[in-house]
């Protein structure tokens, strides 16, 4: 069941983009439908130079920043846990030059969600202390860079 959010309206492509085109209304486990959402955009992008890769990183992220400024704003929520695309992100974060293979995307799919779940210092302090768009993707980014180091760590030691 989709739950109805007030504010929110999908057909604004902005609202859209930010709620994780649509998964951020389910009502559990928003961010976790959200980092599904990631998975066959990370498919699509998988085969990319390294280089190319980043750069639609650094795109979407900072695209990230304005489109869940903008969102929260209309729906007057700081972070409203339907806003996704920081879990977007993040998952693309988590798997810059993973290995190959479905084991990978799952093991990427649980330590990012780990790490935005439990929050441990210092993402706790910097999803409290920062408002707005960059408040909202700042914490996800940086648990998508620890779940990053830590994927390759195992891929180091177990590759």
């Amino acid at each position: 069941m989709i739950k109805r959010i007030p504010g929110l309206n999908l057909a604004n492509p902005i609202h859209l983009l930010a709620f994780g085109f649509g998964s951020g209304v389910v009502p559990k486990a928003p961010g976790t439908w959200g980092t599904l959402v990631a998975v066959p955009i990370f498919l699509l992008m998988q085969d990319l130079s390294l280089s190319v890769y980043l750069g639609l990183v650094v795109v979407i992220t900072a695209l990230g920043i304005w489109l869940c400024d903008v969102t929260a704003k209309d729906l007057g929520v700081h972070d409203h846990p339907g806003i996704v695309w920081d879990e977007i992100a993040g998952y693309l974060i988590t798997m810059i030059a993973a290995p190959s293979g479905w084991l990978w995307w799952v093991i990427g799919f649980v330590l990012f969600r780990l790490f935005d779940i439990l929050k441990p210092w210092p993402i706790r302090a910097i999803d409290k202390g920062i408002d707005g768009g960059l408040g909202i993707m700042l914490d996800d980014v940086l648990a998508g860079f620890i779940a990053l180091a830590c994927l390759q760590l195992l891929a180091y030691f177990f590759v």
